[in-house]
């Protein structure tokens, strides 16, 4: 080839008419690989855990081999790049295609307030990232839940499912304790399981659940219950608030639980009741009622209540009259209480017995009688 050829050739080279067949090494990237993702700046929180999706593109018409690293972040921002399950450090793109890995940033709990950048590398690709930092990391303690307010009767047991978040460096064993009412039950459950402790790791969550079971007798209304995990150097509060509706309970006896008696046929017989109130809500407008033998009557001092308190007991005075016609025997008689939520009732076993009236007159008789068989044994006998 003649000096004027090579003239003519470099020339070309240099104006960029004839392109330079040059050799690629494995972990030298073309200007036209990039990488790409869209969430370049983000806020977040301390102790944060950020999952980046990101594509290594290849638009060049060669196989690429691309050495991943990442540049900017300081030994506390933990970071790792994998995917299909695996941690890389390359990955190979056919020519014209991509392929997507993830980078996972831990950012730390102890963390000052601001912004941070830092990049990740693919080869000679870059892709320049910011993480905004919110606020101050502190090492501390978080008890919630999603809903913090339940509401049912005085017979229901409520359960609240809480987080207990560990913000801290260190593994932790939580008290699980609670300030409820005297008479309420309050059982926590780590993991489901009944305990009155709890060990979650640095910066970990576990699941709690709580059952709150009120006393039998609660009265209806809106009741706070904080509930506190606690160690040494950290804790946090939780207020749970149960509100109980109210049951409708009513219990029909007597002073001392006795339901029979005895009466004379056509006589009175005054019962002592006692209506108890045996739910958690007010009753109101209680009638009183009987289901008696035929001829019989049964009234009632007083003949209603107005309102029964829960937990109160209202003293009610019955008068049975038993029929005239009534035969010696054992009668039923039940006595009921009504209002428009709840019925008690009470049966009663009354023994009618004969009136003395009728005693003294077969006594009568059979004296009669004897004074009749003695005058004709007089009279005759001796005949």
């Amino acid at each position: 080839m003649t000096m004027r050829t090579n003239c003519f050739l470099l020339l070309a080279i240099l104006l960029g008419l004839i392109p330079i067949n040059n050799t690629h090494a494995n972990d030298s990237i073309p200007k036209s690989v990039i990488l790409y993702t869209p969430y370049t700046k983000i806020s977040v929180s301390p102790g944060a855990s950020i999952d980046y999706s990101i594509d290594l593109i290849n638009n060049t018409d060669q196989l690429t081999n691309a050495n991943l690293s990442v540049s900017g972040l300081s030994a506390s921002w933990k970071h790792e790049m994998k995917s299909g399950g695996w941690s890389l450090s390359q990955l190979s793109v056919l020519p014209k295609e991509k392929k997507t890995f993830n980078l996972k940033v831990e950012v730390p709990l102890k963390v000052n307030k601001g912004n941070y950048h830092f990049v990740v590398y693919a080869g000679n690709a870059k892709l320049p990232l910011d993480v905004v930092v919110a606020q101050k990391g502190t090492y501390q303690t978080e008890f919630t839940t999603d809903q913090p307010n339940m509401q049912g009767n005085s017979k229901s047991t409520f359960t609240f499912s809480a987080t207990l978040k560990n913000q801290t460096a260190d593994q932790q064993l939580y008290a699980l304790m609670a300030n409820a009412p005297r008479g309420w039950n309050v059982v926590f459950k780590p993991n489901y399981k009944q305990a009155t402790s709890a060990q979650v790791e640095a910066n970990s969550t576990q699941n709690v659940s709580i059952d709150i079971t009120p006393p039998a007798n609660v009265e209806a209304g809106s009741y706070k219950i904080p509930v506190r995990a606690a160690t040494g150097t950290t804790s946090a509060e939780l207020e749970l608030e149960v509100v109980v509706t109210g049951s409708y309970q009513m219990e029909l006896t007597t002073p001392r639980g006795l339901l029979s008696t005895d009466v004379t046929a056509g006589d009175i017989k005054k019962i002592e009741l006692e209506v108890r109130n045996t739910g958690s809500s007010l009753l109101k407008d209680i009638q009183l009622s009987a289901n008696k033998p035929a001829d019989w009557e049964v009234t009632f001092e007083p003949s209603k209540i107005d309102a029964l308190k829960a937990g109160e007991t209202s003293t009610v005075m019955a008068t049975l009259k038993a029929s005239k016609k009534a035969l010696p025997g054992d009668y039923v008689t039940t006595i009921m209480a009504k209002t428009p939520e709840v019925n008690a009732d009470a049966q009663f076993r009354v023994a009618v017995k004969t009136p003395m009236i009728w005693g003294w007159v077969g006594v009568l008789i059979i004296i009669a009688t004897i004074g009749v068989v003695y005058y004709l044994f007089r009279k005759y006998g001796r005949r």
